[in-house]
């Protein structure tokens, strides 16, 4: 059981310290969604399971704070609606619980960010899909490139690995360094 802690450990620091080589990426996410609330623009997160919770997490850090005290950032997860989520999904489909909420709620001077270890759950692949019909920004977070959200999202950070608790421990990692860099925008405005 020693083996494996430490192969999960030495997996982890691996992906680690290859998203550090994405730190352009994550500049260029953060400057867009200053830009989005510079603009009086919303930001709007989605996913499945630790994802969704992780669209939560990110919403919270925006509306709330990370570390200091700011104005509060127009981020809604679309995960959290019970009733919007099990009508959508009673009456019209599992697929289409969140690109409803897109539809209703996201313009075309928003940003959607879908996060999707797969990066082909059907649900968050119809509200990127509804996203870019509308014509508003797309953020991607996946796992392993080459999957329908990457080819969807306008910026996408993938972590190059396939399993759950990997791929969202270095989202969390990701999302963040971007938060920081947001709350710094603001804290030196």
């Amino acid at each position: 059981m020693t083996d494996s802690i430490k192969s999960q450990f030495a997996d982890h620091q691996r992906l680690v310290a290859a998203a550090g080589e994405s730190v352009d990426l994550l500049q260029r996410i953060a400057d867009r969604l200053i830009a989005c609330f510079e603009q009086g623009r919303r930001v709007y997160l989605l996913g499945n399971g630790g994802s969704a919770a992780d669209a939560q997490h990110i919403a919270a850090e925006l509306v709330g704070r990370l570390k200091h005290n700011r104005k509060a950032l127009p981020a809604v997860a679309l995960t959290t609606d019970t009733s919007i989520l099990t009508a959508v999904a009673n009456d019209i489909g599992a697929e289409n619980c969140f690109a409803r909420q897109v539809e209703a709620l996201a313009t075309d001077n928003d940003i959607v960010w879908a996060l999707s270890v797969s990066g082909r759950s059907p649900n968050v692949i119809q509200a990127a899909r509804q996203a870019k019909e509308l014509g508003a920004f797309l953020i991607g977070f996946t796992g392993r490139a080459g999957n329908p959200l990457q080819d969807l999202s306008d910026l996408c950070f993938s972590v190059d690995h396939d399993t759950s608790d990997r791929v969202q421990e270095v989202h969390q990692l990701a999302y963040h360094i971007i938060c920081n860099i947001i709350e710094q925008h603001y804290l030196a405005a």
